[in-house]
């Protein structure tokens, strides 16, 4: 059992449940390193197979034991990106500088070994085959949607349409494209905020600039919000999503950091 508020990451279904102490079931276990694989130039994908079965549901994280430098070990969360079932598990990590967290998994090769207390979280998956469904995330804030759409849970109960949304800097920086740009049940929309490489794939703007350019189009009271990543994005989406009639209960939320904290501080990946 642990509190919630020691991962120093903000959490809730709809507007307004953040930062609540709420008290989850977790094990500890010992976890082998599979494989360790780059994906853009800031963030690596590592595989692991733990020590017996760890069972989650689609959205959840792990909370890595940090080996201690000054005497005391240090936890860090990590979302998982692939889905319940599927072995090896699956983390997206950004590499943050001078990071102990991400150092330390960045360091990790084949057959080492580390030790992780999960699961942990309530960022999943709602089944509403009667609505609409969009995935906004930041960055790594992907993962846990990533693990959400591959999720045999997705697959049997899918929303009546589903739109993906992630916001990078540029295309060198999206995530996991392979596994979004043909799947049959959503629409993939990187946003990208800087004109750097193949643009006219993707959107250029914002995740909140793609939205606010679907305004007449969208279903927005039949619609499920699911948002993870860069506080900021999460404070304007939610703004834009209230003036639009959205149901707080409608969006679901997890917030990674705030650009005004120390990333380690905010618990970033």
């Amino acid at each position: 059992m642990a509190f919630r508020r020691e991962y120093s990451r903000e959490l809730g279904y709809g507007i307004g449940q953040k930062g609540k102490e709420t008290v989850e079931k977790s094990d500890h276990f010992k976890c082998k390193v599979i494989e360790s694989n780059p994906l853009t130039p800031n963030v690596f994908e590592l595989k692991f197979a733990p020590d017996r079965p760890l069972d989650f549901k689609a959205g959840q994280y792990v909370s890595v034991i940090v080996p201690a430098v000054d005497g005391k070990p240090l936890r860090r969360p990590y979302s998982i990106a692939s889905a319940p079932g599927v072995s090896p598990i699956e983390l997206c990590i950004q590499k943050v500088e001078k990071g102990p967290g991400s150092n330390y998994l960045a360091g990790l090769k084949p057959g080492d070994t580390f030790e992780c207390v999960a699961p942990y979280g309530y960022l999943t998956y709602h089944p509403r085959p009667d609505k609409h469904a969009v995935f906004i995330s930041t960055g790594t804030g992907i993962a846990p949607f990533r693990s959400m759409v591959l999720s045999e849970e997705f697959r049997k109960s899918p929303p009546l349409s589903t739109l993906f949304c992630l916001g990078v800097r540029t295309d060198h920086d999206v995530l996991y494209e392979t596994d979004f740009i043909s799947h049959p049940l959503l629409k993939w929309i990187p946003c990208l905020t800087q004109s750097v490489g193949r643009v006219s794939e993707f959107f250029k703007g914002r995740v909140t600039a793609f939205l606010e350019s679907q305004h007449s189009q969208f279903a927005w009271s039949e619609t499920e919000f699911y948002l993870c990543g860069n506080g900021a994005m999460i404070d304007d989406v939610r703004k834009f999503l209230k003036g639009n009639g959205v149901d707080r209960k409608a969006i679901h939320v997890e917030v990674y950091f705030r650009p005004e904290a120390p990333p380690e501080q905010a618990a970033v990946k």
